[in-house]
């Protein structure tokens, strides 16, 4: 069955929303913000793949995809995220300028391009922004990270990953020198503000609002 790039786009959406949403269904005026479509258009599109057995949507009750569904979804997250390393890492890209390209990238249909670039660049499990990147059979390395907002103790931490990854926001992070694998200490928790005052690897002193401590994704480094 032929899957066209918009389609994908919507499979890859509805998943990672649906991630976010503990597998409750996507709405569509959810969906709609996300594809920055109109709802008509999204609605459209929905029925779509609904007849080409994607996803089960029933409205106003969300939208989940199907097993085929998820399988298209979860290879074009995989040649995302693999196409993401590859820029970074062997191209020396910046990792808040790697996103659109790989939206680009990652609509190429060969399978075996894609195994053979997951060899070349030394099998990686995470992605430069710290997401997991499925296996050629679509498992998910099984680690699991949380935000530092979840966190209201002092304590060490170690950085894995990001949920936001607009060019802003990878941008204010390198701007005071953050970046994955860091270590991150959690000194003072501002009650008024929910900020934080934090000494990364052990040198540098730094203050996180509360909305970039809910966009960064930490484990505790006990």
């Amino acid at each position: 069955m032929l899957v066209s790039i918009t389609e994908e786009n919507y499979l890859k959406a509805i998943y990672l929303l649906n991630e976010s949403n503990d597998g409750k269904g996507v709405s569509t005026n959810k969906l709609s913000g996300q594809l920055n479509n109109k709802a008509a258009s999204v609605t459209d599109m929905l029925k779509r793949l609904a007849e080409k057995k994607l996803i089960n949507y029933q409205k106003y009750k969300g939208v989940v995809l199907t097993a085929k569904g998820l399988k298209y979804a979860v290879k074009t997250i995989r040649k995302h995220r693999l196409w993401e390393t590859f820029l970074v890492e062997k191209l020396k890209f910046k990792w808040d300028e790697v996103h659109e390209i790989a939206e680009q990238l990652e609509h190429i249909a060969s399978d075996e391009l894609i195994d053979r670039l997951e060899v070349f660049i030394g099998n990686p499990k995470f992605d430069p922004h710290g997401d997991p990147i499925p296996n050629a059979k679509g498992q998910f390395n099984s680690f699991r990270s949380k935000p530092l907002s979840h966190y209201k103790n002092k304590g060490n931490y170690l950085l894995t990953g990001v949920c936001e990854h607009s060019k802003s926001f990878l941008q204010h992070l390198t701007a005071i020198g953050l970046k994955i694998g860091d270590q991150i200490k959690v000194e003072e928790l501002n009650q008024f503000d929910n900020s934080y005052k934090v000494l990364i690897n052990k040198k540098n002193i730094r203050f996180f609002s509360n909305q970039v401590a809910a966009n960064i994704l930490v484990v505790l480094n006990k």
